[in-house]
C-alpha cells in the first residue's frame, strides 16, 4: 500500500506513525496510525519506527507500507535539553527562556549576569543539546555576554550555542566560539530594546539546529534513513500547530496534559485593556510546560496536591490499592475516576500557572490595579490534545472544568462560558505542527478536520 506521507512521534517510550493521503489535493485525508515502542535506547531508532509502521499496515489491512515522504517529531533521547544565559533575569534571561519553551525545549538551567565556576559545572552535569546566550540590548550592555561565550568556549563543551544578545556582539562571539571548535548560530536579539520580545528568529532557528544535530544523538543516528523531511521537538510541533490554527480561528490555548508533564500553549495578543496595566512584556505565542504535573510520572505529587484523604472521600476509592496498581493507561472503573480527577487538578493548576493575573497594589495615590503575565482574556477557543483530553470517557466535561476555572475574575483568561472548548479527535495536532512547515494548507485542513470545524 503506498501512502503519500508518514508523520512519526518518537516519544520517550511509545513511537506513534500517523498516515496521511491526498496531502497535494483539495481534500486531504487522515487515515490511520500505528505504534509501537520507541528504540532509541536499543541504540537504533529505526527498529521502532519500523515496527510503528508495520503496526499501522496491520491496522490498514495491508501487506506492506510504502510511503513518498516521512516527517518527525521528537520527544526521545531526552528530547532537547537547553541552558539558557542572559544579563538580567526578568529582561533577557526570560526573553531567552521564552524563546526556547515556544521551540520545545526543555530548560535544564537559566542564569543571569555573569556565569560562576559553580555554574558552569552545572552546564557540564546537565550535558545540554543545545546553549542560548542571551544578554544585553542592541547597541546596550556587551561585557556579560561577551564574557559568558569566552568561558563557555574556553570549557571544552562542545555543545552547539546559539547567540541572541546584543548585535554589536555578534562577529566577536561567532569569533570566540568559532576558534574554540565549537558551532555557533547567530540569531536577532531576543531582547533588543526595554519591553520588547523578540522571539520568533530565536525559536526558528532552534528548530533549525534541534533538525541538525538531533541525528548524531544516541540511538537516533540512523533517523534520516527512513525520514526524508523535517524534524523538530514534539512540543514545538503543537506550538506551530496552534500558530497555524490561530490564522484560521483566532485568540486561542492549547492544553496538552501528559503523562509526564502538562503543556499550555497560547497564541494571542491579549486585549488594549489589559495592555495598558501590564508591567512586563509577554510572548505573543507562549508556552509553559509543568514537569510535576504528569498523570502517570507525577502521579502521587497530583495526589498529594489535592489530598489523599480527599480523594479517598470524594471518589470512594481505597488509595491505597488503586495507586498500587495505577498503569499509564487505566484498565479498570477504578483507575479511570483517579486519572480523570488527576487530570482535571493538573489542567486547573498548568492553566493558573500559564494565566497572568490582575494584581492591586498601593501606592500615594491610592490603590491601583496592575496586570502581571500572559493575558489570555480575549481568548475565544480552548484546544484539547494528548491521550488524556482526547480518550479519558469524561474529557468534555474535564476540559469544560478548565475553560471555566476563572470564576473570581481576578485571572487573565476567558470568565466562565466565554470559550468554547475542541477536541483535537484523531491526536494529530503534533504531527500536523511538523507537516505545517512544509504542507500548510494540508495540515490545517487535517488539523480542522480532527478539531471537528
Amino acid at each position: 500500500m503506498m501512502i503519500d506521507i508518514l508523520v512519526a512521534e518518537i516519544g520517550s517510550t511509545t513511537t506513534l506513525v500517523n498516515a496521511f493521503q491526498g496531502i497535494a489535493s483539495a481534500s486531504p485525508r487522515f487515515i490511520g496510525q500505528g505504534q509501537a515502542p520507541t528504540s532509541v535506547l536499543e541504540g537504533d531508532v529505526r527498529i521502532g519506527l519500523q515496527g510503528a509502521v508495520d503496526d499501522l499496515a496491520r491496522n490498514l489491512g495491508a501487506e506492506k507500507i510504502e510511503y513518498g515522504e516521512m516527517f518527525a517529531t521528537s520527544s526521545a533521547a531526552g528530547g532537547l535539553r537547553m541552558t539558557v544565559h542572559g544579563l538580567v533575569y526578568d529582561m533577557t534571561a526570560k526573553a531567552a527562556q521564552a524563546a526556547a519553551l515556544g521551540a520545545g525545549a526543555i530548560i535544564k538551567m537559566t542564569t543571569a549576569g555573569k556565569l560562576s565556576e559553580f555554574d558552569m559545572e552545572d552546564i557540564a552535569l546537565v550535558k545540554p543539546n543545545l546553549i542560548l546566550l542571551a544578554g544585553g540590548t542592541d547597541y546596550g550592555e556587551r561585557e556579560t555576554a561577551v564574557y559568558n561565550a569566552r568561558l563557555l568556549a574556553a570549557s571544552g563543551l562542545k555543545t552547539p550555542v546559539i547567540y541572541g544578545g546584543n548585535i554589536q556582539n555578534q562577529r566577536l562571539i561567532e569569533k570566540i566560539f568559532t576558534e574554540a571548535g565549537v558551532p555557533c548560530y547567530l540569531t536577532e536579539n531576543v531582547y533588543p530594546k526595554l519591553d520588547l520580545l523578540n522571539i520568533e528568529p530565536a525559536r526558528r532557528i532552534i528548530h533549525s539546529v534541534f533538525e541538525e544535530h538531533i541525528v548524531k544523538a544516541a540511538g537516533m543516528e540512523h533517523i534520516r534513513d527512513m525520514v526524508t523531511g523535517n524534524i523538530i521537538p514534539t512540543p514545538g510541533a503543537v506550538m506551530e500547530a496552534a500558530q497555524l490554527l490561530y490564522g484560521e480561528i483566532g485568540d486561542l490555548a492549547v492544553i496538552d496534559i501528559g503523562g509526564a508533564t502538562t503543556d499550555v500553549h497560547s497564541v494571542t495578543a491579549g486585549s488594549e485593556e489589559i495592555a495598558v496595566l501590564q508591567t512586563t512584556p509577554e510572548p505573543f505565542a507562549k508556552r509553559t510546560v509543568e514537569g510535576d504535573l504528569g498523570l502517570f510520572v507525577n502521579a502521587k505529587n497530583l495526589v498529594e496536591l489535592i489530598g489523599r484523604d480527599k480523594l479517598a472521600q470524594e471518589l470512594g476509592l481505597d488509595m491505597d490499592a488503586v495507586m498500587a496498581a495505577y498503569k499509564p493507561i487505566p484498565d479498570t472503573a477504578e483507575q479511570f475516576a483517579l486519572t480523570e480527577r488527576l487530570c482535571l487538578e493538573a489542567g486547573l493548576l498548568a492553566v493558573d500557572r500559564h494565566a497572568g493575573r490582575l494584581r492591586y497594589i498601593y501606592t500615594p495615590r491610592g490603590r491601583q490595579t496592575i496586570a502581571e503575565g500572559k493575558d489570555l482574556t480575549v481568548v475565544r477557543t480552548i484546544v484539547g490534545t494528548g491521550g488524556a483530553l482526547t480518550r479519558l470517557p469524561h474529557h468534555e466535561q474535564i476540559q469544560r472544568q478548565i475553560a471555566d476555572c476563572n470564576k473570581n475574575g481576578m485571572m487573565l483568561y476567558p470568565k466562565p462560558g466565554k470559550a468554547r472548548v475542541l477536541f483535537d479527535n484523531h491526536y494529530i495536532m503534533a504531527s500536523l505542527g511538523v507537516l505545517s512547515k512544509t504542507y500548510p494548507e494540508a495540515a490545517l485542513a487535517l488539523l480542522k478536520q480532527s478539531l471537528g470545524i
